[in-house]
């Protein structure tokens, strides 16, 4: 067990349950992954994992963590939401802080450019997929394929393409139904540094101008 001054509490099973789903997702990405835990004001908190399209995924759940920031193995973090105490404290296994290099997006200062259907991006995923299976090497996708911009988004002077990458991530992380409702979204915000696309289950996060900043 992890000492009783790291640990994650989170009372409702289903919030757990629903943290679990997230976690899950990232061990298929890579079995290795690393969550980093973040304790906002409200009462909530953000797990955080690196997709490996060069691309931040973040879901927020209900819950407290000691200390506040902190990271840890994506496998003991899945263990420890299996089995949690009475209580609903969640053990997340040994500190792995020196295993997260990247910075992570500010919770604050971006922008709403503009809604898209969901079915927008889970066709444009489908469609590049298929490319991919045909162009993929023993490294994955081509890198070509993945920085493709497959969708621009705008709100008055500003516009944004919206890269493979993002698009992958968010079906990769499972954060948007499937099959989606018609009216099911996803909200593109942009900052300065960053572009963020919030589905349903979750959001992604891609760093403009230096991806190479994000942990890969």
């Amino acid at each position: 067990m992890s000492p009783p001054e790291r640990a994650l509490v989170i009372p409702d099973a289903a919030v757990r349950s629903d943290l679990a789903v997230f976690v899950e997702h990232a061990l298929r990405l890579d079995e290795a992954a690393v969550v980093r835990l973040r304790a906002r004001a409200d009462g909530v908190v953000t797990a955080w994992v690196a997709t490996g399209f060069d691309v931040l995924a973040v879901r927020a759940v209900a819950g407290e963590l000691k200390p506040a920031d902190l990271s840890c193995g994506a496998d003991e973090l899945a263990r420890g939401l299996r089995n949690p105490e009475v209580s609903g404290r969640v053990d997340p296994g040994f500190p792995m802080d020196s295993a997260w290099r990247g910075a992570l997006p500010p919770d604050t200062g971006f922008t709403h450019l503009d809604d898209v259907p969901a079915a927008v991006l889970i066709d444009l995923a489908q469609r590049g997929a298929d490319l991919a299976k045909q162009h993929s090497s023993a490294h994955g996708p081509p890198a070509s394929l993945l920085d493709q911009d497959v969708l621009q988004v705008s709100s008055g002077d500003t516009e944004v393409g919206v890269p493979m990458r993002c698009v992958f991530a968010l079906t990769a992380m499972g954060f948007m139904p499937e099959p989606p409702g018609e009216d099911e979204i996803v909200r593109v915000r942009l900052s300065q540094t960053w572009l963020r696309i919030d589905a349903r289950f979750g959001s992604v996060y891609r760093r403009r101008g230096d991806p190479a900043l994000v942990l890969r």
